[in-house]
């Protein structure tokens, strides 16, 4: 587990009134877009974990993401496996990145990094990693197995991994939605995450289906729930 060996990066939110809906390895063409238009019709905002090779290949999806009030974040250019790499090649690799997501967060591809790694990159980037990761991007992980790895283990201030990849959508497809509105009838806000907490959007009681019907608590906030670890 990287958590004990990690203490100083950021597993999950201090407010515990908002959850915080994250997205790795976009933006990719007719993913994220759904995605985005799914977290409109919610009114709802997140956070975007980009690669570089992809913002470099498509600018315009990319501004469509900060264009739609979501943040940014830098997931390295080339998604790099921290473990067994040098230090300055990883670092290398995260900083180009930035030249293109300038962005003061990072996360890195599949949870894995190096203490080295991760003491030389939080000089200048605050470093999230997620208390609960989907699994959406995994083919041995079902639509509705996805969607309990959220609902079994949310709490007021979770970082909820979820992807905008291609291999994921048959699972983030089904479940986004289905989570969003979980999360709030569970009586929480939405977040995004940058150098500070910053809650967005309306409190679950004024949060609306795409529908147009308004999302009514329905039970109170969950305590205690714990977390899921898992690659990202």
């Amino acid at each position: 587990m990287l958590r004990p060996l990690l203490p100083d990066m950021t597993w999950e939110m201090a407010d515990r009134s908002s959850v915080y809906l994250t997205f790795d390895d976009g933006p990719t063409p007719g993913i994220t877009e759904w995605i985005l238009k799914t977290l409109a019709g919610y009114g709802v905002r997140a956070t975007f974990f980009c690669l570089g090779k992809n913002v470099e290949q498509h600018p315009d999806l990319y501004r469509a993401i900060a264009d739609a009030g979501h943040k940014v974040g830098n997931h390295s250019y080339s998604h790099i496996k921290g473990w067994g790499m040098a230090t300055g090649q990883y670092v290398a690799d995260v900083d180009l990145a930035n030249q293109l997501v300038e962005s003061d967060i990072f996360r890195p591809p599949y949870g894995r990094i190096r203490r080295r790694q991760a003491e030389v990159l939080s000089e200048r980037y605050r470093l999230v990693m997620g208390g609960i990761v989907s699994q959406d991007y995994s083919p041995s992980v079902t639509p509705q197995e996805c969607l309990r790895n959220v609902t079994r283990y949310v709490d007021g201030g979770s970082i909820v991994v979820f992807h905008d990849s291609a291999k994921a959508f048959r699972n983030t497809e089904y479940a986004l939605p289905r989570a969003i509105e979980y999360i709030a009838e569970a009586g929480f806000r939405f977040g995004t995450i940058g150098a500070a907490a910053e809650p967005v959007g309306p409190a679950a009681k004024g949060l609306h289906r795409p529908d147009g019907h308004r999302i009514e608590a329905e039970h109170p906030p969950l305590v205690g729930a714990g977390g899921l670890s898992g690659r990202y």
